[in-house]
């Protein structure tokens, strides 16, 4: 199969009749072999194969014991433990080679950066800290990882994982040693700065479309991740607080010249709405309409601990994007961007590319033990959290090429 064409249907993965099964060993043949080029032994090569064979077809949680158990028992155990625990095979060439292929493949519509938090018991899993998580409301033991996603309407797939290491690991030297911690890792990042890089790094490095960057920025410094995406060169549609302070254009109407926070801005702009249809990414995957406006804006730039001359960038020609999912004063959703010359409809669609990474995280990544790494070190993170992207990518081709015409 030569770039497996993809369908217009949403991904699921429920249900592995003769069709999927067959479409499937076709996917990851044809993946595999572009994947492992970049290996140079062939035993690695293969072994390869196997990792990502059974994070797809392991019951349960994907330890490399419960994999092992399907093709050859304690040798292949042993064989699959090194290939991922301790090897040297470079990952990021394998990711560029996974973005590429989608990038082909899946015809992406942005680069969603996503977080991905796991709890764990202990606290020598790498980048393990105990830190209060807004999304859960509570303290939790736990690593956080930024995912980029290649998104689309019809499917969404992971490309690249940064894991965020605090200054409680990358200033402690044992810590560092013990997890195999690269040195050219330092200082610590703000989570802002993670998800940022994580984005920059995947497209510095690879020849991919110049694609927006979508992502929930409600918890940062809007002004000092702006900078960072546009030092870095990349579009981007940032959902922000409503707390957020912006200063509207002479040409916006409400409060002109002054700070106002982004609710306000917009809630006076109501006669501004015009309807908008989306694509809800749900389980139904239903057409849904909102009311949409957008108007031009300007940040106000606040000094930043961790902000760098060159981002220092103009912050003035951005769009403030406001969704109401019913006719109340206030928006329901606040965007920025700086694709000023796009329709609020296409900006409001392209937002809800968050929730089809939300679906498929849940339904396809969960599954395939993206979470799923026992080990310690840094470079077993990485490897796992590679294979797992590649299982992924397999499962979401393969069940949209399903459903072309003609698939047997």
């Amino acid at each position: 199969m030569s770039g497996v064409a993809l369908c217009a249907q949403d991904v699921r993965i429920q249900g592995h009749g003769s069709v999927r099964a067959a479409v499937q060993e076709e996917v990851l043949t044809e993946l595999c072999s572009v994947l492992f080029a970049s290996l140079p032994r062939r035993d690695q090569r293969r072994r390869g194969v196997e990792y990502v064979r059974g994070l797809l077809a392991a019951e349960g949680r994907k330890s490399v014991r419960n994999m092992a158990a399907l093709t050859g028992g304690a040798t292949t155990e042993q064989g699959l433990h090194h290939f991922v625990s301790g090897s040297t095979w470079d990952w990021a060439q394998v990711r560029g080679r996974l973005a590429q292929y989608l990038a082909r493949v899946a015809q992406p519509s942005a680069w969603v950066v996503r977080p991905m938090i796991v709890p764990k018991a202990g606290e020598h899993s790498v980048g393990v800290d105990r830190r209060y998580f807004p999304a859960f409301g509570q303290v939790l033991n736990a690593q956080q990882a930024f995912g980029v996603w290649a998104a689309s309407d019809r499917m969404s797939s992971p490309v690249n994982w940064r894991l965020h290491l605090s200054g409680a690991w990358l200033d402690d030297r044992r810590r560092r040693a013990r997890a195999s911690i690269p040195a050219s890792l330092s200082p610590a990042e703000t989570l802002d700065e993670c998800a940022v890089e994580a984005c920059r790094e995947l497209v510095s490095r690879q020849a991919l479309p110049r694609l927006p960057v979508v992502l929930d920025a409600r918890e940062t410094e809007a002004a000092t991740t702006v900078g960072h995406l546009r030092a870095a060169g990349m579009p981007f549609l940032i959902r922000v607080s409503g707390t957020q302070l912006f200063t509207p254009s002479h040409a916006a109407g409400p409060a002109r010249g002054g700070e106002l926070p982004a609710y306000q801005i917009m809630g006076a702009a109501r006669e501004l709405r015009r309807q908008a249809l989306w694509t809800d990414h749900g389980p139904q995957a239903a057409q849904r309409t909102s009311l949409v406006a957008a108007l031009h804006v300007g940040l106000p730039r606040r000094p930043s601990r961790s902000e760098a001359p060159e981002h220092s960038g103009d912050l003035r020609d951005l769009l403030l994007l406001s969704e109401w999912r019913d006719s109340g004063r206030w928006p329901s959703a606040l965007w920025l961007t700086d694709l000023t010359g796009d329709r609020p409809g296409s900006l409001l669609r392209l937002s809800k590319l968050i929730g089809r990474v939300d679906r498929d995280c849940a339904e396809i990544a969960d599954r395939v033990g993206v979470r799923d790494y026992a080990g310690r070190s840094f470079g077993g993170w990485h490897r796992h959290i590679t294979l797992a992207s590649a299982a992924h990518a397999i499962t979401a081709v393969a069940a949209c090429a399903e459903r072309e015409p003609g698939a047997s």
